[in-house]
This record gives C-alpha cells, structure tokens and sequence, in this order.
C-alpha cells in the first residue's frame, strides 16, 4: 500500500503563492486579525502528521476488513475508532464551525486543505467526520436557534456524527420522486416513515449518536422537489438536558456490500415513525438541502484530488525502482540489469498525467474553497453574490471533472505497477475501487453536466459562464506580452473565446430540439474542465517563473511547476478539441436507433 506522504510544499505553494491565502483572509472581517500563514501552516502540519502516522496505516486494514453489520449494529475496521478519538483531540472536527457552539471559527478553506490530506490517507475514514460537517453548516444556515442549541454543539465537537438522508430506490438522483413521509404530532415534532438507501455512515460505533438530515414529505404537499421538507432525526432522541436519552425508531436495516469504500459503513436506514423535527419552512426542503449538497460536492471534488495524489505517489515511487527493458536512447543505469521504468516515455506520460491531475486539481479545489469563505463571511453583499456565483458556475465542474481525472489517474497508478498493480498487496487497486464511487454520488458526472450546461449557463444566459471567462480574459490580457507565458496564453486565451462560441451554438440548436443539451452536457463538462485547469495551470507557471526571475533556491520545485504546465498544455489540453467535434456531431446519432432496436 503506498506509505502516503503529505504533499506540505505544494499545498502551501497553492494556498500562499498562488491564491495568497493571508491577503485573501485579511480582506474577511472575521479572519482579519485571527488568521495568518504561520497559523495555517501550523495546522497543516499536525494534520500531516495524523494522516501520516494515524490514517494511512489503516487505510489497507479498512479496505480488508471492511464494516460489521450484526441485527441493526455496525461495527467499523480495526483502528477506526480510536483514529476517531484522536481526531477529535487534535480538534478537527470543530475547525471551521461558529465560535458560540463550540468550533474554533477558522476558515473553511483550511478545513478543505485538511480534508484533502484526510482523504487521500484513507477516504474511507475521513467520509465518517466529513458528512458531520455538512449537517452542522446545514444547522447554522437554516436550524431555529433552539435546534443549534441542541444540536450543534455535539456535532462541532464530534461527540455525534451527522448524515445525509435523500436517496430512496426507486428514485435515485431525481429527489422529486421521493415516498418518505412526515406526519405532524401533536408535540410539534412530526413521525418520519420511509427508506433510505446509500446513506454513508449512516450507522456506526464511533460516536454516541448520529443526527440523520433527511428529506420527506408531508401531508397534502405538492408534488415533486416543490413538495419536500428537511428534518433532523437523530439516532437517539435528546434527554432534557440535552444528553442522549431513548432510542429513536431509527435502524439500519443492512449495509451494502461494494466495490469500494469498504471501511464507511453504506446503510439501508429504515425510519418507523421516527420523531423528527422540521428545519426551515414546509416544502422548502430541497433548498434548505442544498447546503449541505454544495458542501458535499466541494468534498466529492477533493476526493478526485485525493485519487490522482494517491496513485501518483505510489506510481513514481515504484517506477523509480521496478527494472525493466532498456531505454530506446541507450542505457540509463548501465550498472544494473535493466533501466528504471520511469525512463520510458510511455510510463511518463501516466505518471505526468497523474502529476498535473492531482496539482491542477488541488488548485482549482483551494480556490472554491476561497469562494466559499466569500460566500459565508464577505464584507459586502456584493462580494457575496460574485463568489456564489463563481462557485455555482465551477462546483458542477469540479465535482464531475475532477472525480473523472482522479479515477483516469487510478488506473494510470494500477498500469504503472503491471501485473502487481492488480494485485491487492500494493494497494493500487484498492485506490480504482475507492474513488470509482466519487463519480456517481452527488449526482453522477451526467447529472453534474445537466446542471452545468442547462441550469448554470444556459438558465442564465451564461452570465455565470462569463463571470469565470472574465477571470482567465483579464489572466490572459496582462500576460500576453510576456514572452515567458506566450506557449500558455496564446492557447488559452483562444480556448475561452471559443468557450463561449460552443456555448452559442448548443444554445442555438437547443433552441430547436432541447435534447441538444443532453447530447451535449458532458462533453462541454469535460471541455469546460480541462480549460479551467488550463488557466490554473497557466497561472502557477507564471508564479513559478516569478520565483525563479526574484532568484528562488528552490528550483527544482519551481522548474517541475513549469515543466508540468508545458506537458499539461501539449499532452492533455488538446484532448479539448475532441470534445467540440464530438459536440458538433450534435443528439442525432444518439437517437437513430429506436429503442426497440436494443435488441439483447
């Protein structure tokens, strides 16, 4: 399994060179006079050394012994709880929540940084406390003060866990189809009844109760998304001094046996007239949800980051070592037997790609992250308002865009490793199994291209879709006569003129048959992708050769920046223009064949 390594250096050439973290924070009124790079810093290296030492080792043991489920009670892998335990010591879980219930009041962006490092040690683990953290900021946006008061105090400090309650069978990803109901008692709780499935740590022993977000119906509501209402259910109802008091009619009626992710417990939760308690007006629901869904994607991205950085450092740290054949161009290690395999191009190339999936990936998740400290603490309504739109128009992209990169780099880190990569002893295929799932919850990478192409820019008239060009335009107009950027901001710049050109003509065929939009979505989702991390790859190349002109010592580091950029331009950005033909080709081709004439 590969001994994961957290990647400090990078992580903080993202945070403070190229996003400049403590300016960033020093413009947030609330951050202003708390928050500095030592701080950050400070934090970063605790957690590295928790993933390092306390994850990562269990990450196998996890994989391999996976959940228990005995009668309704889940029992999680060897170590897991008493990781826990050390987690909430070190205060992790209270990192970014409000001061007045507990949490340390830091920005969210630092929490990513840390859940990145979290998840790329061992996702299994880290989807138990990472679900906490959505139902506390679901709570804080949208909770009555009483409902704060009871609850978030034990999930800031971790003592409970929380989840996230949609999917029913027969619904899936469309939420308007869901049968959980909610009757109204006459305490003003309402009896929740229905079944929910897929629900990550929905049961477990790792903390004394766990507080389900879920969402049903109630009597006489509208049909559809317009027609559901989100409740807090808790595993244990509370005493009256806000202990744990009775069992709830909650249970977790069996856990999934599946590809991947065997050390979360993936639960059927069956409620029986549960008491729960409703969150925000009757029938707004979906809305109310929605933080916790931002919140979750934002999280899904970064285990696309985690995949592509886990497979490249078990990937280059085999092929420096594994012997075999001769280099084409002569012998690079006469001394020993056979060359190193990182010596041949096509062992390159996967390790390279792995190299620019995982940093560009880790730029563009640090820089939502930012956005959302905007969206939650900017000074003006204004500043609030762009960074939401920011973050609505690239969200879809990063959660789709990014979880595909990492499970392309998945496989890249099983093909490096030959044969043994098939093999569990190394752990590479456990990496495949785990992050396969980062593409289908939280809405599929389909779902995600629906929501990118028809709701955030063709809903608006791209009017968010210009937001983030109008960022990569002004990029590209201050560089375009530095001589050093012009191999990026040339291609560039002309990649997001014609991003809005192929948005036109979708747009314009769309208009005469909608299902353009369809046959179109995801292909303008991987489009849409591999430009935005063109721009980001383009800017830490700038920063690099900043560094290297003001006389920087580290030039091997800044020197990998550029070099990464170049191959990220000429080896993986062209892969772009494939998907504008393919988007050219237009829904016919799809459509032809009827559906009878699936013939099996």
């Amino acid at each position: 399994m590969p001994q994961y390594k957290a990647p400090l250096r990078d992580m903080q050439f993202v945070l403070h060179e190229l996003l400049n973290a403590e300016e960033h924070y020093s413009k947030l009124p609330v951050f202003a006079e708390t928050v500095s790079r030592e701080l950050v810093d400070q934090y970063l290296e605790t957690a590295a050394d928790f993933c390092e030492n306390e994850l990562s080792p269990l990450n196998q043991i996890g994989d391999r012994e996976g959940c228990k489920w005995d009668d309704g009670v889940v029992t999680t892998p060897t170590g897991f709880k008493e990781a826990y335990q050390k987690y909430i010591e070190l205060g992790f879980p209270s990192l970014s929540a409000e001061e007045q219930y507990g949490g340390q009041g830091l920005p969210n962006s630092l929490g990513i940084a840390i859940s990145e490092m979290v998840g790329t040690s061992n996702w299994a683990w880290g989807m138990y406390p990472g679900l906490s953290h959505g139902a506390v900021r679901t709570l804080e946006h949208h909770g009555s003060e009483e409902q704060k008061n009871a609850y978030l105090p034990k999930l800031v400090s971790g003592e409970w866990t929380g989840t996230m309650c949609l999917t029913e069978s027969q619904a899936g990803s469309d939420l308007g189809i869901i049968r959980t109901k909610a009757e109204p008692n006459e305490d003003g709780s309402f009896a929740i009844s229905g079944e929910k499935i897929f629900i990550s740590a929905g049961e477990h022993d790792m903390a004394e109760n766990i507080i389900h977000i879920v969402l049903a119906r109630l009597p006489g509501a509208p049909k559809g998304t317009k027609g559901i209402s989100l409740f807090i259910v808790p595993k244990f109802n509370l005493t009256a001094d806000g202990g744990v008091g009775e069992r709830n009619a909650v249970r977790c009626g069996s856990i999934e046996h599946k590809m991947g992710i065997h050390g979360n417990a993936t639960c059927v939760i069956n409620f029986d007239r549960a008491k729960g308690f409703l969150i925000g007006p009757e029938n707004r629901g979906l809305n109310c949800m929605f933080t916790f869904m931002n919140t979750a994607r934002i999280g899904t991205a970064v285990q696309g980051l985690s995949a592509s950085e886990s497979s490249f450092q078990g990937a280059v740290a085999y092929a420096k070592e594994r012997l075999a054949m001769r280099s084409l161009s002569g012998p690079k290690a006469p001394e020993k037997e056979a060359d190193p395999i990182i010596v041949h191009p096509a062992v390159r190339n996967m390790l390279l790609t792995q190299k620019a999936f995982a940093e560009g990936s880790r730029a563009l998740v640090y820089f939502l992250a930012q956005f959302s400290d905007t969206v939650e603490h900017g000074a003006t309504e204004e500043e609030r308002k762009y960074a939401d739109n920011i973050l609505s128009f690239l969200t879809p992209i990063a959660k789709a865009f990014l979880t595909e990169a990492g499970s392309e780099s998945a496989k890249h880190g099983v093909q490096v490793f030959g044969g043994h990569g098939f093999i569990s002893e190394h752990g590479m295929e456990q990496i495949v199994r785990d992050t396969r799932i980062s593409c289908l919850y939280e809405g599929t990478t389909e779902i995600q291209a629906l929501d990118l192409l028809g709701r955030k820019v063709l809903q608006t008239q791209g009017a968010l879709l210009k937001d983030f060009t109008k960022i990569i335009h002004k990029f590209c107009e201050a560089n375009k006569d530095n001589a050093d950027q012009k191999e990026f901001v040339e291609p560039l710049a002309a990649l997001n003129k014609e991003w809005g050109e192929l948005t036109m003509q979708i747009g314009m065929k769309a208009m005469q048959n909608p299902d353009e939009v369809g046959a179109a979505a995801v292909d303008y989702l991987y489009y849409s992708g591999y430009v935005t991390l063109a721009y980001f790859w383009a800017s830490m190349a700038l920063k690099a050769q900043q560094k290297l002109a003001e006389g920087s010592t580290e030039t091997a580091f800044y020197n990998a920046k550029i070099t990464t950029a170049r191959f990220y331009f000429s080896k993986i950005l062209p892969r772009a223009k494939a998907h504008v033909a393919i988007i050219a080709s237009g829904v016919s081709p799809l459509m032809a064949l009827a559906a009878d004439d699936f013939i099996i």
